[in-house]
């Protein structure tokens, strides 16, 4: 049934190959158009938000929605001025015209800075305005916050303009003066930007890289080009899908964008090389060498419609199955309580959804037109040079080669190369066991970032002026508040709190950690004691450290129906597939291991800080709270890929009667190349976000890169067979009664 299902859809597309891709290459510039020129003069990076990912109706989340709508504070921007000492005389009148023209913004409210206290710097209340190192001075400016969007937008803009002016209009007097200028709306905005810098990185690296591997993979541009194009269609696709998505969503996370790309463009890469690979084989097979250099037919007869059906009734079938894998796997996010997790399932099905439908589609319509040109050398096979590397490198049909020898290595002594595979996997997990989980916001931004570099100088010198690091948002009076200052600042780890103040129905007092370090473990155990406290009011604690707890908790108390309902799901999935019980329990706990080993690269390399050099990024202490979600989804999915890639390739050969160890050998040959093939292209893929500067999207397009090179390495080419080998007819064992339900449902050829 499964089987028509496929060659149906391969005749229709056989059909209609030129409407197929015409198809295709409208819906694409469509969701490019939609992506990029947006809707009402927005496009999808303007919808795009950033800061920290909270849990819906969590305590800290809470406290941050009471202190939002208690604001009645309009937007501000903040100068630090530095090179100059405050005392320098004349400095006063020469900052008085220039803060006339800041003021003079239409829209500003109010302008603040030492020298408009009477007694200028002298003046007691000007300390939170002073470098402590005396060295410098803020100048602060505040809009009104009766401002529409638009109003306000344009009057930042210009605000900033007239900050960034004032050093050098101090230049009579101090002419070393240099500013910065910085606030929320700019952090957010760097961090948008640098979000659309990575994605165009990202892809300049990538694409390349991958053009190149499958260049040398089927020995010429033409098929090489065709998974390409799917890739392309997909990722247009995908960003069309983002903006339907910001419209559903309040807030969708800016880096978003890069994992629904990268995994857009990894997995229609994956798919569109098995397709292609699968329909040359078929086709060689069909025409046989000299007919298929001869004969000029590129669509229309028996041999091209021939190897596309076999092509749709087994790869495609692959590819629709890996596809459900994945999407399943990734799926497991739309569990949790968290909007960005949730933000990432969905924007990652959508695109998994593209990947499959171009490798099911656009790529077979394009290998219709392509035709018999496909069976014959390429143009580039005729350079002597490259000639001989395509000999090596382009696939091949041969039943005996490279993987094949491999595959007969392991099972010549398999106990001993699953167990070295084995120990290999679990030192690499080892540093998993240290691992510490962050929230941050502004140490995601490159090093070089003006609103990074703006947010330490506030800390370092300006730490009175900025909010502490643990507000309390009490529902009591400001006495009541004020008689519970003394139980606060007597726990361990509290170096001040601020005196309450009344914000409409609450009062906020805000607790400043002995740590410089707002989501530190010193910052966590301040938050833990407070909420333990025995207060006589209702009181709700936020920050970074707060946000920080309550995310990792909402994860963990998910994470067990996340896991189940994955674990279940592949379980079955695989079971339909096979006919086995084994299998499909020996591929889970193989991912399994082989996550824990990526995870354990992760930890030692961001967290520890090694590669810190090589990769340009400061450590933060540990590894962002999402990042280890999505890697753990994500990484589990493309695992399952390349298991279901060799399973499939296995089961075939079985179900002809090929005995176990010679159809795990054959199977390995067979699906090898592209097992190989596909993974250094993913690698490339994931690598070139690494490439990029924010730091979140480093993490997590190396872990993946990681993650992809274990399993397509020691996972499938050594540690697979071996199971396989050890196992072996018990491979294909189940119990009568769920033979009977694989025999009614199987999800085989």
């Amino acid at each position: 049934m499964l089987t028509r299902v496929f060659e149906s859809l391969g005749r229709l597309v056989a059909r209609h190959p030129r409407l197929t891709v015409l198809a295709w290459a409208v819906l694409a510039a469509a969701c490019f158009l939609l992506a990029l020129v947006g809707v009402g003069g927005q496009n999808l990076f303007d919808r795009l938000s950033t800061g920290e990912p909270v849990v819906p109706g969590s305590d800290s989340a809470r406290a941050s929605e009471l202190l939002a709508e208690t604001s009645t504070s309009g937007a501000s921007l903040s100068l630090v001025v530095e090179g100059v000492d405050p005392a320098t005389e004349g400095l006063a009148e020469a900052l008085a015209p220039a803060r006339e023209d800041v003021a003079a913004v239409d829209g500003v409210l109010s302008v603040i800075d030492p020298f408009v206290l009477p007694q200028g710097p002298e003046n007691p209340a000007a300390a939170p305005l002073l470098a402590q190192d005396g060295d410098g001075f803020l100048v602060v400016a505040e809009l009104d916050p009766e401002l529409s969007a638009d109003a306000e937008t344009a009057a930042l803009r210009e605000l900033r303009e007239s900050l960034e002016a004032v050093p050098g209009a101090l230049g009579d007097v101090a002419p070393d003066a240099t500013g910065l200028v910085g606030g929320t709306s700019l952090i957010v905005s760097a961090i948008t930007e640098q979000v659309e810098k990575d994605l165009t990185t990202g892809e300049a690296v990538a694409l390349p890289i991958a053009l190149l591997i499958m260049v040398l993979v089927f020995g010429g541009f033409l098929a090489a080009a065709m998974p390409l194009a799917g890739a392309i269609a997909s990722i247009a696709g995908g960003l069309g899908s983002l903006v339907a998505l910001s419209y559903l969503m309040d807030d969708l996370e800016s880096s978003v964008v890069n994992v629904v790309t990268v995994l857009g463009l990894g997995l229609s890469i994956d798919y569109g090389l098995l397709i292609v690979s699968r329909f040359r084989e078929e086709l060689g097979k069909a025409l046989g060498d000299d007919e298929g250099r001869s004969a000029r037919r590129r669509r229309g007869d028996g041999a091209v419609v021939g190897a596309l059906l076999t092509t749709m009734s087994t790869a495609g079938r692959t590819v629709a199955f890996s596809a459900l894998t994945v999407a399943i796997s990734i799926a497991g996010l739309l569990v949790f309580r968290q909007d960005i997790l949730r933000a990432f399932g969905a924007g990652s099905v959508a695109v998994i959804v593209f990947a499959v439908a171009t490798a099911l589609t656009l790529v077979p319509a394009l290998l219709v037109l392509a035709g018999r040109r496909l069976a014959r050398p390429s143009v580039l096979s005729r350079v002597p040079g490259v000639r001989a590397v395509l000999a090596r490198t382009a696939d091949v049909q041969h039943e005996e080669g490279v993987f094949s020898r491999l595959a007969a290595r392991v099972q010549r002594r398999p106990w001993w190369v699953m167990g070295g595979s084995l120990a290999v996997l679990l030192v690499l997990a080892i540093p998993l066991l240290h691992l510490e989980l962050r929230n941050s916001t502004t140490e995601l931004l490159p090093r070089s970032s003006p609103q990074r570099e703006y947010v330490q100088v506030l800390a370092e010198q300006y730490p009175a002026s900025s909010s502490a690091a643990v507000p309390v948002v009490a529902q009591t009076s400001v006495a009541e508040a004020e008689a519970a200052v003394a139980q606060i600042e007597a726990l361990d780890g509290v170096a001040s709190v601020d005196a309450p103040a009344a914000r409409g129905p609450v009062v906020v007092i805000g607790v400043r950690p002995g740590t410089t370090d707002p989501g530190g473990a010193e910052a966590q155990a301040v938050v833990r004691e407070l909420r333990d406290l025995d207060l006589p009011f209702e009181a709700y604690v936020g920050g970074q450290a707060a946000n920080q707890i309550d995310f990792t908790e909402a994860l963990l108390d998910r994470a067990p129906w996340a896991l189940g309902i994955v674990a279940v799901a592949t379980l079955v999935l695989l079971f339909l597939m096979t006919g086995s019980v084994l299998v499909p329990i020996k591929a889970l706990l193989t991912n399994v291991v082989s996550l824990c080993a990526s995870l354990g690269v992760l930890v030692w390399v961001f967290q520890d800080g090694n590669l810190s050099g090589l990769l340009q990024f400061d450590p933060t202490g540990g590894i962002e709270t999402y990042v280890l979600a999505l890697v753990i989804a994500f990484a589990f999915g493309l695992a399952m890929d390349y298991e279901v890639f060799l399973l499939s390739r296995i089961k075939e050969l079985h179900d002809a009667g090929v005995p176990n160890d010679d159809a795990v050998r054959l199977g390995l040959q067979r699906s090898g190349r592209v097992i190989t093939s596909a993974a250094a292209i993913i690698i490339a893929v994931f690598a070139g976000f690494v490439a990029g500067e924010l730091l979140v999207i480093k993490e997590v397009g190396f872990s993946l890169a990681v993650a992809v090179l274990i399993d397509a390495t020691l996972v499938r080419l050594l540690l697979v067979p071996a199971t396989m080998t050890v196992l072996g007819d018990l491979n294909w064992w189940a119990p009568a009664p769920l033979r009977r339900v694989y025999e009614r449902l199987s999800l085989s050829h």
